[in-house]
C-alpha cells in the first residue's frame, strides 16, 4: 500500500473508531509494522491532523475533523502549487504561513515539482515591526464584520483618522486594498494597506449591515485608492 493511501486509511479508521486504537491494532489492519504506524501517526500530527494519544495507550481522532479531498489530478495539484506559491506576492504573512503548511501536506502525498517556480516579487510584507498593518487583522475584521479605526496617509502625505466598516480585501500585484464604508466620508472608500498606520480592531460590529454593504460595494465596483 502506498504511503498516501495508508495515511488516508489511518485517518478514516480513527474517525470511525468508537474508542482509542493501539498502534498494534492499526498495524494489523494495515498489514504493516507497528514502527511504520508510529511514523505515520507522527507525520499526520506534523500535518496538524488532530490525532491524540501516545504509544502504548492508543490513538483517537478529535471530534469534528473532516478530511479534505485528496483526489486531485496532476493538473489540479500543479495549479494548487502555483496558486499557493503566488500568495508570497500578497504580503500577507499569515496567509503565506498557511500556504506553506498546505504545501507541506501536498509534498507528503505527492511527488515533488521543483521545476514549478513563482517569482516572489509583489506587495511588501505586512511586518508590524516596521509599522505595517497586519493583513490578518484586516481579514478578521472583514470576516467578523467588525469596525476598525485607522490612521491613513494619502498620496499627498495628508493623514486622517477613520472609522471604517470593512467589506473586502483586494490583492493587487503591488499592494493590498481595504474596501469599506468610511464613516467620515459617509461613502465607500479604498485604502492601500501600505498607507494604513496604527490600525485597531474595535469591539463594535455591523453584522446587521454587513451583507447589504458588501452587496452595495460590489454593485458600485470602485477599486480605486480614493480615501
Amino acid at each position: 500500500m502506498r504511503r498516501s493511501s495508508r495515511l488516508f486509511e489511518i485517518i478514516q479508521t480513527l474517525r470511525a473508531a468508537p474508542g482509542p486504537l493501539r498502534a498494534d491494532d492499526l498495524a494489523q489492519m494495515l498489514e504493516v509494522s507497528t514502527r511504520t504506524v508510529y511514523r505515520d501517526i507522527a507525520a499526520l500530527q506534523a500535518m496538524r491532523t488532530p490525532i491524540e494519544g501516545e504509544a502504548g495507550v492508543g490513538y483517537i481522532m478529535r471530534a469534528g475533523y473532516d478530511l479534505p479531498p485528496l483526489n486531485f489530478d496532476r493538473d489540479e495539484i500543479e495549479a494548487l502549487r502555483v496558486g499557493l506559491s503566488m500568495l508570497a506576492r500578497t504580503g500577507d504573512s499569515a496567509l503565506q504561513q498557511a500556504a506553506l503548511r498546505v504545501c507541506d501536506k501536498i509534498k507528503d502525498l505527492h511527488e515533488p515539482a521543483d521545476w514549478l517556480r513563482v517569482a516572489p516579487w509583489g506587495a511588501p510584507a505586512d511586518d508590524p515591526a516596521r509599522g505595517c498593518v497586519s493583513l490578518a487583522m484586516l481579514r478578521q475584521a472583514v470576516r467578523d464584520q467588525r469596525k476598525v479605526r485607522l490612521n491613513y496617509r494619502d498620496g499627498a502625505e495628508n493623514e486622517t483618522t477613520r472609522t471604517v466598516r470593512p467589506v473586502a480585501l483586494i490583492y493587487h500585484v503591488e499592494c493590498v486594498m481595504l474596501a469599506g464604508w468610511c464613516e467620515m466620508r459617509r461613502a465607500f472608500r479604498h485604502f492601500r494597506s501600505d498607507r494604513i498606520y496604527n490600525c485597531s480592531l474595535l469591539d463594535e460590529d455591523f453584522r446587521d449591515q454587513g451583507t447589504m454593504l458588501r452587496k452595495l460595494w460590489l454593485e458600485d465596483n470602485q477599486w480605486r485608492d480614493e480615501a
